[in-house]
């Protein structure tokens, strides 16, 4: 992924936050290993016209354990499958969690979020981009 310093939607970033990082080193078949790695993101996408926030996660196979979520990310050069989103917010609508609590941390952060569009969420560092 790469840093851009200028928020363009139509480049899809991502903010990321990179104390988030979780890893879990894999065996293959061969013997040889692998980390799979997840990290807290959020995102602004276009649906239908409107713009919504997301909340959720990226994730990558890496061939070394990365040092850190800054590691993870420049390393991470495959977007095809984009972000797993775990909550949408369009300023009406949520769409998610099921879990009360889980409805409620989504909600925090994505209010604010798409109220103070484009900025970056406190606690994200971004615009990070495929």
């Amino acid at each position: 992924m790469i840093r851009e310093d200028r928020f363009l939607i139509s480049r899809r970033p991502y903010a990321i936050d990179l104390g988030s990082l979780r890893t879990a080193k894999k065996d293959r078949r061969d013997g040889s290993s692998f980390y799979f790695g997840r990290i807290n993101a959020v995102w602004f996408r276009r649906k239908q016209g409107v713009t919504v926030a997301c909340v959720g996660t990226l994730w990558d196979f890496q061939d070394t354990e990365p040092a850190d979520g800054t590691e993870f990310v420049t390393r991470h050069d495959d977007g095809r499958y984009g972000g797993d989103c775990d909550g949408r917010w369009d300023g009406e609508n949520y769409w998610g969690a099921q879990k009360l609590d889980v409805i409620e941390a989504h909600l925090a952060v994505l209010r604010p979020m798409l109220a103070n569009y484009p900025a970056i969420p406190d606690g994200y560092n971004g615009w990070w981009k495929f």
